[in-house]
């Protein structure tokens, strides 16, 4: 069905809509929170969604539905962040901010079909997919959910996941619907502090974290969740500037928005912006939210805003129109549950992906020729905390972790932690592995730093597991001190006076400050949230079976107190760094090593052609793959632009010996700056482009352009 014919079956169903079965659409109920019973009584009445319900009881609020008057289909959401991972027989990918290490989409987007698929399996319909903020400030609780710092890279990997979350029909029935969250700057709150004041100009907004909502919505994301935060003071709930002209009338937005988790209610309870829940609803409605999640009073106070002459019907007829026209396109009047595919849940084939995001994901920071583990290497001690800790590897949002899940507290198999994946490895290559957890992520009696240190004399080499867990990640998990917890730092050095090779590998939600470690390691590897599968991907690339490939999308901060540290920083800073740290930080955006060895040469632009072009060489031993990254830095303009932009950036894969040229197409967005009118304009000048293979400085070629 086009869109036009939606829109049209949609007008014609508002005609004979109550005002109760209207408003009624506009609600969102948590299965969770308020029980069967309940949930039934709302799915007598008309409500337009549920999220967080499964299998049959998810069939029994449809049947419901379907016996109401107009008999209008519930849409069924579900937080499928990294995979369908509320089903605990689901395949489980890496996070969000793992799979782009990988800084490829084609991965985003074979994430993003397989999780459709077994969500559509489940009869379900949607996912609060992807997020788009921005991990700025890696002090917040949900730097997991994002795709770093960078928001080129944040939309074209966006773009990507929607892409395969929703295809190329809404009414496929292997395919769901994407929601970009959270819109907008939610990242960026005051001290990292989770829905707290974002203190940024609309001009701000523009410039950084609007790239990312406008290029989804060019690839047909069919729904926006609003944030839960404010800008300037103004609740994002309320905010018509944000949530209509600029979102539905400039970007050309023609879903429907639902809001957070109860953020209607929140603007009475907890923002204090609102006296009464009649006022919320309204000003809620006429902000442009279509759809209220969890606040279940809203609708009571919409029908009485209504009757009292507060509100008028046509605020709501519009939110209702934009929720019948997606429920149409999606063919849910014909064919109500999405049937997927039978059997596919954690099937084989979905589990070939998850473990190709996860190979593609692990980013290889240092190496001082330690790896690959070598044939002299007999015995690999592997110690710490998240060696053999798979909620850990898992990170957020699956069926053990979300507070509204079901009540699996044990991880089902099949899943592999990096000490089972060294053990498999080590059968093969004939190598000894030991294992001592040596302390906990937090302090614990349990702690037992003596033996880890005693299994690692015996060994050759050291694999120290470091990181965080379940319990310092998230929502309301903001941290203020980013070093690594418990008796991690104490158990390294410990291990590093052995005199032994160690190799660490963070295994975590987020950069962590672990210069320590870095400084005083053979080897550093980064694998953040792996997934199911993560544990073989580093085993992996540890033995040398994998070239590690994976890029940075975030910058590592030296120490707590040097956050935001992200590379597209405005310049003009006295002296550049605090006094007492250096200026860069601990790993930078885009860096990323491997066994072989990469040579950039002849970086050209072509401005009449519009196009630039630079040779990479593979000048060591192995076949390996790398990311080329262009940059743009505006050398004078009216207004402060960061010291270097993300244009492009494309992957590729060269044999020993071998060259490739690489060609970019360039446009005016390249140039573009947003000035002081919130216009996207390009200045006459001098603009330098950079092409490298990380965002450091010295790792870029640099070539002058001038428009005139």
């Amino acid at each position: 069905m086009t869109r036009q014919e939606a829109m049209q079956k949609a007008s014609e169903l508002l005609g004979k809509m109550t005002t109760e079965e209207k408003v009624a659409q506009m609600i969102q109920v948590p299965y969770t929170i308020v029980g069967r019973e309940e949930a039934l009584h709302w799915a007598s009445l008309g409500a337009g969604s549920f999220l967080h319900v499964l299998g049959d009881n998810a069939r029994e609020l449809q049947q419901t539905a379907l016996k109401t008057r107009l008999g209008i289909p519930v849409i069924f959401g579900i937080d499928a962040i990294h995979g369908h991972g509320l089903n605990p027989h689901a395949t489980i990918f890496p996070s969000q901010l793992t799979a782009a290490c990988s800084w490829e989409p084609e991965i985003l987007r074979e994430m993003g079909e397989v999780t459709a698929r077994e969500v559509a399996t489940d009869g379900l319909h949607w996912t609060f997919s992807p997020v788009l903020c921005l991990g700025r400030d890696t002090r917040w609780g949900r730097v997991d959910e994002t795709f770093g710092e960078d928001p080129m890279l944040a939309g074209e990997l966006g773009a990507a996941i929607v892409k395969g979350y929703q295809g190329e029909n809404l009414a496929d029935d292997e395919h769901i619907l994407a929601c970009a969250k959270h819109y907008l700057g939610y990242g960026e709150a005051v001290g990292a502090r989770d829905a707290c004041d974002t203190e940024v100009t609309e001009r701000k907004i523009r410039e950084v974290f609007l790239p990312p909502f406008a290029k989804v919505v060019e690839a047909g994301c069919a729904t926006i969740m609003t944030a839960y935060g404010s800008i300037d003071g103004l609740p994002l709930t309320i905010n018509r500037r944000i949530m209509h002209d600029i979102l539905r009338d400039e970007l050309g937005f023609n879903g429907f928005v639902v809001t957070d988790w109860d953020n209607a209610r929140s603007l009475v309870t907890r923002q204090h912006v609102k006296e009464t829940i009649e006022d919320a609803a309204v000003s809620a409605a006429l902000a442009g939210n279509d759809m209220i999640m969890t606040s279940l009073e809203f609708y009571s106070a919409m029908l009485n805003a209504l009757a009292s002459g507060q509100a008028d019907i046509s605020v709501v007829d519009k939110a209702v129109l934009h929720i019948l026209t997606i429920k149409y396109e999606m063919g849910l009047f014909d064919q109500p549950e999405k049937k997927g595919r039978k059997d596919c849940i954690g099937c084989r084939e979905h589990q070939d992906a998850a473990l190709r995001a996860a190979r593609a994901s692990i980013t290889l920071l240092k190496n001082d020729g330690m790896l690959p583990l070598g044939p002299s290497v007999k015995t690999v001690a592997v110690i710490g905390p998240n060696a053999d800790d798979i909620q850990a590897q898992y990170g957020d949002w699956t069926y053990f972790s979300h507070p509204n899940a079901s009540k699996h507290l044990t991880p089902e198999r099949p899943y592999v932690t990096l000490r089972e994946g060294l053990a498999a490895l080590g059968i093969k290559k004939n190598v000894r592995i030991l294992y001592a957890k040596g302390c906990a992520q937090l302090n614990d009696p349990s702690d037992d730093l003596d033996a880890a240190v005693e299994i690692a004399r015996q060994a050759d080499a050291i694999i120290y597991a470091v990181g965080d867990m379940i319990d310092q990640i998230g929502e309301s998990k903001d941290r203020a001190n980013l070093a690594l917890s418990g008796r991690q730092d104490e158990l390294f050095h410990r291990l590093s006076a052995l005199s032994k090779p160690i190799c660490t590998v963070l295994i975590a939600s987020k950069p962590l400050c672990i210069e320590p470690e870095a400084a005083g390691s053979n080897a550093v590897i980064c694998a953040f949230n792996g997934g199911m599968f993560g544990g073989q991907a580093i085993a992996e690339a540890l033995f040398g079976d994998l070239n590690p490939a994976g890029h940075l999308p975030i910058s590592f901060p030296r120490h707590s107190g040097q956050v935001p540290v992200y590379y597209n920083y405005l310049p003009g800073w006295h002296n550049g760094k605090y006094c007492d740290l250096p200026e860069t930080p601990l790993f930078a955006f885009g860096e990323g090593l491997s066994y072989t060895s990469f040579r950039l040469s002849d970086l050209t632009v072509d401005m009449v052609g519009r196009t630039a072009s630079v040779a990479i060489e593979n000048t060591g031993n192995y076949a390996g793959s790398t990311v080329i990254q262009l940059y743009q830095r505006d050398v004078v303009s009216s207004i402060l632009t960061p010291v270097k932009r993300l244009i492009h950036f494309s992957r590729v894969t060269i044999e020993p010996g071998q060259t490739q040229t690489v060609r970019f197409e360039l446009s005016d967005a390249d140039f573009a700056l947003v000035n002081t009118r919130c216009e996207h304009v390009v200045e006459p000048g001098e603009f330098q482009i950079l092409a490298g293979l990380s965002s450091k400085d010295e790792d870029l070629l640099t070539i002058s352009v001038r428009i005139d």
